[in-house]
């Protein structure tokens, strides 16, 4: 007995065993486990979870069902491994903050964002979410292979029909042996855009799609979690390469408490990072000191979604902080996208187009296969019409030879030979009920014979001609894309060191406004129309208390704006990155986009196109001095900002503009006031300068504006109770700087103080602000032109208590064909610029 054990050991090469084993192994970890197939997007584990749901006929029609019973099902039917694997998928295709568009509808605990697990599979139910079914759809018309499962007592689908293409929709991630994947999740009717153009390209104009019109039509990816995406060239990279690096950045908002303290609200997080453990890590931050200015760190999350929110100290700079917590914390994450997965069994990294077209290629392959399904069908039904309707024809014939035939066996035999039937028509006419010989059944068979061959003719025309198969394909996706489809929850940001980006942002006319507190938006030219003159203009913008709008100006969407603040320092920020809001929309604080020290707030924007030799800013304080600096000394603005003037006590800046040592700068002040000069009269000085006295003022006036001789004819004046008048420049003679001025506004207790000055033609509009947000458009030439020592017309009708609180010059000019092109700014010269 022991020579037989002997005998059955075999000696072996251990270092061959091994590599056989481990490649056997790999392959099947590659093959069956980790990564998904092209077409449907899905790997065996959530193929079969999915297959065992429609068996169980657990449907989105169908109460829910235990996962215990569903995972067990798929366990003992499909997948002979551990039930925490299956539950697990089970529960990540649950999850909304996982997947994209969710194929399981879970009830009961399913985790949370803030990395919980999911209650045991004995607590929870499922049931097949709605867009599930379209990934099953047709699963039984022959649309896809079956092969046996483990044990060869049942069959399962080696791939699913996917109505739509899953694996860009939903994304995947799976380590396998040597390789990973890593697809993010897409928008449901961008990807399926992006399939539609392919099929128009080959129906329309028979040719190739190239990846760059895919890009044009998806934008990148689209995550559950929503966040923003920073940049595009991550997104193309991946695109084109199948390998690339997105940055996503948490969505974010500061607030200003009426303490004068700052608060960072965060309400969308990146894609898959895990809220309680970032809250952990930013205490940590702070508790270490690596980040300052934090005094309080609340989750304030709830069914209305996420808010975290990490108050600051007074003297904090928020965007510091923020940006801290942007470099030490998930706040801003990288995902990193591998486009892997399986072709005919084969794991390959693919780019954009590849995995559309292999979708594609599938979505071709179910459609033949579902048609020639149904085609036979048909036929079949139709050849065993033709028989009755033959019956019906010899009804009596028929009769006669059923009655007088011994066995059923004997009357098939003798139809097949008198009528020459086949046995499935002889079958059916034995089979046929004695209801069938009325004239409505006839009526009925016949109607149902003409709409069977309507049927086949087309079923064979569609299986004759690709293009009517593709327009079958795009015709279904696109109901699926209308029925399921959804707006981009992931926004794209700008990327300071991305810079494509600025070449996807259009050149077109933009009107920037700022609020007294700091609320600043961006809007389209074509929201204000212009009104006469005396109207009640419409709602510019939902203030809040105390609040009203303070700058407004026009520009272009790739001009430079640069902001001057009270401090005497200079921002800058492109027209493009303040972003756009609706007509009544409050804007975003300031202090989100620029760093601005506590305390420090905007006084001056001016828009600027370059920075050119021979170019000056002339600025102006209220006290009256002024000061001229060469503008290619502003060229570099950092972040945190630049020195601009050097400010005495309780002085602020209030106005800059651009020039070119040949114009002649006009001050007006709010008692009435006014002095022109040449500006060469201001010699030019260094960045960090405090200037030269440019008028002589009262101890109660102060400058309310600045403006050129070329900016316009006549000089308009508002006053703050809604009175103005224009006045031709020439009526103001050049004096020395330094001067008291002469008067050019009469004030009186109906007009009040002077707000605003512009220079301004016959043929420009101006808008009007109110202290409520109130805005106006006015043409200028139906302000009446009145001389120097008048008070002027009504301009706006204004209710009790509330003041006008700036004006601004309309500069656009609009060409026949419709386009805008950039304005003239009012810092500019009168040659505008396109």
């Amino acid at each position: 007995m022991e020579d037989n054990i002997f005998d059955k050991v075999h000696d072996v090469d251990l270092k061959k065993t091994m590599e056989t084993s481990y490649i056997d192994y790999a392959m099947s970890v590659i093959a069956a486990r980790a990564l998904p197939d092209v077409r449907d997007g899905l790997k065996p584990v959530q193929r079969r979870v999915l297959y065992s749901m429609i068996e169980l006929n657990n449907g989105p029609d169908k109460p829910h069902r235990k996962c215990a019973r569903i995972v067990g099902d798929t366990m003992g039917k499909y997948h002979p491994h551990g039930d925490s694997s299956i539950y697990g998928a089970l529960v990540n295709m649950a999850q909304e903050w996982s997947t994209r568009y969710p194929l399981v509808d879970g009830h009961g605990n399913f985790g949370s964002v803030d990395g919980d697990g999911a209650a045991a599979m004995r607590y929870t139910e499922a049931r097949l979410s709605k867009i599930s079914m379209e990934m099953l759809a047709d699963i039984n018309k022959n649309t896809v292979d079956f092969v046996p499962n483990f044990d060869e007592t049942e069959r399962e689908p080696v791939v699913l029909p996917s109505r739509y293409p899953n694996l860009l929709v939903n994304g995947t991630s799976g380590i396998a042996v040597g390789m990973a994947t890593n697809i993010p999740p897409h928008n449901l009717k961008e990807v399926i855009d992006g399939v539609v153009k392919i099929i128009d390209n080959i129906i329309e104009e028979d040719r190739d799609t190239s990846l760059e019109e895919i890009l044009q039509v998806i934008k990148g990816p689209d995550f559950p979690t929503g966040a923003t995406i920073l940049g595009t060239h991550g997104i193309e990279e991946a695109y084109r390469t199948g390998r690339g690096k997105i940055r996503v950045r948490a969505v974010t908002d500061i607030e200003s408490l009426p303490n004068g303290k700052s608060r960072i609200i965060v309400t969308e997080l990146p894609y898959l990072v895990n809220k309680a453990r970032l809250i952990e890590k930013i205490a940590e931050l702070v508790r270490d000191k690596k980040v300052e200015g934090i005094t309080d760190l609340n989750d304030h999350s709830n069914r209305e979604g996420m808010r975290i929110c990490i108050d600051l100290k007074k003297d904090a700079n928020a965007n510091v902080v923020l940006n801290q917590l942007y470099k030490h914390t998930q706040l801003q994450d990288t995902f990193g996208v591998i486009m892997l997965a399986l072709i005919n069994n084969q794991p390959k990294i693919m780019n954009l187009l590849e995995m559309l077209k292999h979708y594609l290629a599938h979505q071709e392959e179910v459609v033949t296969r579902r048609t020639q399904y149904e085609l036979n069908k048909a036929q079949e039904r139709a050849h065993i019409l033709e028989g009755l309707l033959k019956a019906l024809d010899n009804i009596d014939e028929v009769i006669r030879i059923i009655r007088g035939a011994r066995t059923p066996q004997t009357a098939k035999e003798q139809l097949m030979e008198r009528f020459g039937l086949t046995e499935v028509q002889a079958q059916a006419i034995i089979d046929m009920r004695l209801r069938a010989l009325t004239g409505l059944e006839r009526e009925k068979l016949e109607a149902e014979y003409a709409e069977l061959m309507e049927k086949i003719r087309k079923y064979k025309a569609i299986l004759a001609d690709r293009n009517l198969l593709l327009r079958v394909v795009r015709e279904e996706i696109l109901l699926i894309s209308e029925k399921y489809g959804d707006d981009r929850r992931t926004q794209i940001g700008f990327d300071e060191f991305d810079i494509s980006m600025e070449d996807l942002i259009p050149k077109q006319n933009t009107v920037i406004t700022m609020t007294k507190l700091g609320y600043i938006k961006r809007m389209t030219v074509d929201n204000f129309r212009s009104q006469n003159r005396g109207g009640k203009g419409i709602k510019g913008m939902q203030t809040i208390e105390n609040d009203y709008i303070e700058e407004l100006l026009m520009t272009t969407t790739h001009h430079y704006l640069m902001f001057f603040t009270n401090t005497g320092k200079v921002y800058r920020l492109k027209a493009y990155e303040i972003p756009e809001a609706g007509r009544t929309a409050r804007g975003t604080a300031i202090i989100n986009l620029l760093q601005l020290a506590p305390g420090e707030k905007i006084t001056a924007v001016i828009p600027l196109n370059k920075f050119e030799e021979g170019k000056y800013l002339m600025m102006v304080t209220k006290k009256g001095l002024v000061k001229r600096t060469p503008i290619l000394d502003y060229e570099h603005v950092r972040k945190t900002g630049l020195a601009a003037i050097v400010l005495r006590d309780e002085d602020e800046l209030i106005e800059v503009k651009y020039t070119d040592n040949k114009k002649h700068i006009i001050l007006v002040t709010k008692e009435g006031m006014c002095i022109r000069f040449k500006e060469n009269d201001v010699r030019s000085t260094g960045r960090v300068s405090m200037g030269v006295r440019g008028m002589n003022l009262s101890d109660s006036d102060e400058v309310v504006g600045m403006q050129l001789d070329t900016q316009g004819d006549c000089l308009l004046f508002v006053s703050e109770k809604g009175m103005g008048k224009r006045t031709s420049i020439s009526e103001f003679t050049c004096q020395n700087r330094g001067g008291k001025g002469v008067k050019c506004y009469k004030i009186t207790e109906k007009t009040g103080n002077v707000i605003g000055v512009k220079a301004v033609n016959e043929e420009n509009e101006v808008m009007m602000i109110t202290t409520e947000g109130i805005i106006i458009r006015l043409q200028c030439s139906d302000i009446s032109m009145l001389g120097r020592i008048t008070s002027g017309v009504k301009l706006i009708n204004l209710d009790e208590g509330v003041k006008v609180a700036s004006v601004a010059k309309v500069r656009e000019k609009v060409e026949e064909s419709a386009q805008v092109l950039t304005s003239n700014l009012s810092q500019e010269s009168t040659k505008g610029e396109e």
